[in-house]
């Protein structure tokens, strides 16, 4: 199983995801998070494939619940949930990322 903690930011609604490999190429998310929006994304993408880490922003399974249910474009979620199936599916290394902002 795959653990990913996301702090989004100043919206306050921190998260983990978790994901777990199934049959096949298939992995099952899990996401335990306070924020509303993106609880009704767990209804959408509870289960992707490896399609899901390889298909374009447009069509991507993940990106359209997103537009659906989160109203704030920056949100981090999205990736963070990507991130976690790669990951779980063995086809990218577990690498923290982070966006830094920096104050001149």
């Amino acid at each position: 199983m795959t653990k990913v903690k996301v702090n989004p930011g100043i919206c306050g609604f921190p998260a983990v995801i978790k994901a777990e490999k199934e049959k096949g190429k298939k992995v099952r998310i899990f996401i335990d998070t306070q924020c509303e929006m993106v609880q009704k994304m767990i209804e959408d993408i509870s289960i992707l494939d490896m399609r899901a880490a390889f298909t374009g922003y447009l069509n991507n399974l993940v990106y359209r619940s997103a537009a659906m249910h989160i109203k704030h474009v920056a949100c981090p979620m999205p990736s963070a949930i990507l991130k976690a199936l790669e990951v779980e599916l063995g086809i990218c290394l577990p690498k923290d990322v982070s966006i830094t902002f920096i104050k001149e």
